[in-house]
């Protein structure tokens, strides 16, 4: 007998006479499209990335080159085929050929002790490199439009979406000159984890926007080459996305947990903290409670960096004319809130830095407002080596001024909490546990 005829009879074995291939889910629809989609067309092309190293004031091409690349930008190797690109990236159309453009898991693809994460956010990111890189490989001019990235680590995400929306119609169709909708870009934004949208029904750190939305996870489709008609053709898919993101469990703690201590900390987080970030467990809670501004004390500038223009043109336009029986109407897709988002801490120990422009290194530090540092850098590698277990966050290294001479891709690496949205005071209600209270807390946090 064949090899052929072999599998022939195992397949025949294996399948009923008339049974049908069982069909995809919705969440398995949603992470194959994720991964394998291009959904809006290439930036660069092919050769863009291995000739960026030409900006990297080195003398020649380095021997790893590809690890290199994920150092220099902050990307992460992709755990699904990706054509050999890191998470991130991935070929795309360009004009009538292929190039190279990038998707979701730029930032919310991360890595942590050697693996990677979709849905993780990616901590090291720095997005401003990358596209000056790149345009300078291509012989274009390097100086973006406003800023992407102030710190690596954050990006301008809120930017992103304002400066974009100013070139579209209502119906999403291009128009120029485009509309000023109050673009700021220092807010410094962190990446939150997407597991947690299963939980909370408003996203977005004030709480703007229903999370059953499938529209607003588009707003990174306005590519200049995405036409209207593509926002029509891509919903579905991004409806199957919406469904994986919900189905997305957080990676364990992989060291060992002291099982009395954090028993202590349930239940002092229970009596402090679940107000606001909810129960775990089987039954959990999530309040979806936002906290004023007045009572939290984080930076404002986040808060402060939407406009009322940009949420009135937001609104009016196709992303917000989405039926999707929230607690919105139709036409009013963002709500206007007097503060932050309290998230759920789900993973939380995979998630630093803290708060929501990444001013607070780890949990130690949340829950101790006097022990934040105020200058530092870190390696921005997310090994073991760099992370500590004991305050749970990355290790720093604390500054007493700014370097002088630095590039602007070493200033980047900096946090300085004295700059416009990077304030890392707020948040003070673990202040007062005493230090064995606070290292209970954290060892409970562990376990989420």
């Amino acid at each position: 007998m064949t090899r052929f005829a072999v599998a022939l009879l195992a397949v025949s074995v294996a399948t009923p006479a008339g049974a049908a291939e069982k069909a995809p889910a919705p969440a398995e629809r949603g992470y194959q499209a994720l991964t394998r989609t291009a959904f809006i067309p290439a930036f660069w092309t092919r050769l863009a990335l291995p000739n960026a190293w030409k900006s990297w004031d080195v003398g020649e091409r380095p021997a790893d080159y590809d690890r290199a690349v994920l150092e220099r930008y902050g990307l992460h190797a992709a755990p699904y085929p990706n054509d050999g690109l890191p998470m991130g990236l991935r070929k795309a159309p360009l004009l009538l050929n292929t190039g190279v453009g990038i998707d979701c898991m730029l930032c919310h693809g991360g890595s942590i002790f050697g693996k990677s994460y979709v849905g993780l956010g990616n901590s090291t990111l720095d997005i401003q490199a990358l596209f000056e890189d790149m345009a300078r490989a291509e012989g274009l001019t390097p100086k973006l439009p406003f800023t992407f990235s102030n710190v690596r680590g954050t990006t301008e995400a809120g930017g992103f979406g304002v400066y974009l929306l100013g070139f579209r119609n209502p119906d999403l169709s291009l128009r120029t000159p485009r509309k000023e909708l109050g673009l700021h870009d220092d807010l410094c934004e962190d990446v939150p984890a997407w597991w947690l949208m299963k939980k909370k029904r408003t996203i977005y750190y004030t709480g703007a926007t229903d999370a059953r939305s499938v529209r607003t996870l588009m707003q990174f489709m306005m590519h200049p080459l995405t036409t209207a008609k593509d926002f029509d053709k891509h919903e579905p898919a991004f409806r199957d996305i919406s469904a994986y993101l919900a189905n997305l469990e957080p990676p364990k703690y992989p060291f060992p947990i002291d099982a009395a201590k954090a028993a202590k900390g349930e239940s002092l987080f229970k009596q402090h903290c679940a107000t606001c970030h909810g129960t775990y467990g089987a039954k959990w809670t999530y309040p979806n409670k936002v906290i004023p501004l007045a009572e939290i004390g984080t930076d404002p500038a986040r808060h402060r960096g939407i406009s009322a223009d940009y949420g009135k043109e937001y609104s009016e336009s196709w992303f917000g004319k989405e039926e999707s029986g929230g607690w919105f109407v139709n036409g009013k897709r963002l709500r206007w809130t007097d503060g932050y988002q309290a998230p759920p801490l789900d993973g939380v120990w995979a998630t630093a830095p803290y708060l929501h422009n990444a001013s607070v290194p780890t949990l130690d530090g949340v829950l101790n407002s006097k022990g934040r540092p105020k200058l530092y850098t870190r390696s921005y590698k997310t090994d073991e080596a760099n992370y500590d277990p004991v305050r749970v966050g990355w290790k720093v290294t604390e500054l007493g001024a700014v370097p002088g001479k630095l590039s602007a891709h070493e200033s980047r690496k900096i946090y300085d909490t004295s700059k416009p949205g990077r304030s890392n005071a707020g948040h003070t209600y673990g202040d007062d546990f005493s230090a064995d209270e606070r290292a209970q807390v954290i060892e409970y946090l562990k376990t989420l």
